[in-house]
């Protein structure tokens, strides 16, 4: 197994978590992790995680810029994967 698919697992986990944690530190009221960080999480390759983690934990699922966002970056990190032929 490459680095990069390590390294693509380890990102899609880390934001898929941060979702959870977040949706956690949301309903008990304590400190949030900001939107900018699980946006740079999905921009790092973990657009996947993010959204699925979004519609596991129902988290941010009213916010358009991660409803739509999300959804949008994976598909695009799909399609650069399938071009440059590493999927």
């Amino acid at each position: 197994m490459s680095y990069f698919y390590i390294y693509l697992l380890a990102v899609n986990l880390m934001a898929f978590l941060a979702m959870g944690i977040d949706k956690y530190k949301a309903r008990h009221n304590r400190w949030r992790i900001p939107e900018a960080t699980l946006f740079i999480l999905a921009l790092a390759g973990g657009a996947a995680g993010g959204t699925a983690g979004m519609i596991c934990f129902h988290h941010k699922t009213r916010h358009w810029t991660f409803k739509i966002g999300f959804p949008g970056l994976m598909v695009v990190e799909t399609a650069l994967l399938y071009y440059f032929q590493i999927l």
